[in-house]
């Protein structure tokens, strides 16, 4: 029987042939949640054997992660700013620049956080459930069109105990009413003619989570020209693009009037958020016209 280790290296040694990055993490985070252990104590058992049952499961898993499979769809959750969230094919894997996205806002409204919050193309739930999380007296609203998509954001919301968020089927704004005070969505930005040459891994999200139209930007425009409706009106977005779309998002939204439009950069440097100021409505610049 090979020990812990040998049967570690065996398996990254694999994934590495079938085109898996960081084949040697992955084979670790698959061998912690078959053991049901941290994956760092995994050091602490390297002379250990697996039992046979043990050692099965680890070959489907192994074996499922080699043809594309993603991790976090195999481990059944990924970790999200501290929260556990289940992770499956109905929505986009939630990713560290969206995490990242939520830590920004989190920090910037540390003394006021808004009162009333939307998600908009909620997915998991783990932009709008993060939020709700860490301001527990905010109003807040999980939307997307995908029936599956909420159910998964259903299940997340239970799981963390938020069962106070409201969650609206909506294809884009068609079905929200009132105004909020901070949208955020992570929205489809993907040029369609690119997502046949994406990763095996992301090409496993749902389609409906990735197409964004001929140059990723269609819903965007959209969302861009819907939001205002729906903020008060000192209100604000942040979106989520593209590694290149930062600057044109941006633009976009100032010749529609959107306020400060402006970038933030990722932990990459990439100018990946775009946070923008309502713009003024019609009796607001008469006021200040006058």
């Amino acid at each position: 029987m090979k020990s812990l280790l040998e049967t570690l290296t065996a398996g990254a040694g694999y994934l590495e042939k079938n085109g898996v990055d960081e084949a040697r993490l992955n084979m670790e985070h698959l061998l912690a949640h078959v053991l049901g252990c941290r994956r760092l104590d995994l050091y602490l058992r390297h002379g250990e054997t697996l039992h046979e049952h043990d050692l099965a499961r680890l070959r489907d898993l192994t074996k499922r992660r080699a043809t594309g499979e993603p991790l976090q769809h195999l481990l059944g959750t990924v970790d999200f700013l501290g929260h556990e969230l289940v992770s499956d094919q109905r929505a986009l894997i939630p990713r560290p620049e969206t995490e990242y996205l939520c830590d920004l806002l989190i920090r910037d409204r540390r003394v006021e956080p808004p009162a009333r919050v939307l998600d908009m193309a909620t997915g998991s739930g783990c932009i709008g459930l993060t939020l709700a999380a860490a301001w527990p007296d905010s109003r807040v609203v999980l939307a997307d069109v995908s029936e599956e998509a909420l159910d998964l954001a259903r299940l997340n919301a239970g799981r963390l105990g938020l069962g106070r968020v409201r969650i609206v089927r909506s294809n884009l704004f068609d079905k929200i009413t009132g105004d909020f005070d901070l949208i955020v969505s992570n929205l489809p930005y993907i040029p369609r003619a690119e997502i046949a040459g994406l990763s095996r891994e992301v090409r496993r999200d749902p389609v409906l989570a990735l197409d964004g139209g001929p140059d990723g930007l269609d819903l965007v425009r959209r969302f861009l020209d819907a939001a205002p409706a729906h903020l008060g009106g000192d209100g604000e977005i942040a979106l989520e693009v593209g590694d290149d779309q930062g600057a044109v998002v941006a633009a976009l939204a100032t010749a529609q009037g959107w306020r400060e439009a402006r970038t933030r950069p990722d932990l990459a440097g990439i100018e990946r958020f775009v946070l923008a100021r309502a713009p003024l409505r019609p009796s607001e610049t008469g006021a200040q016209a006058a």
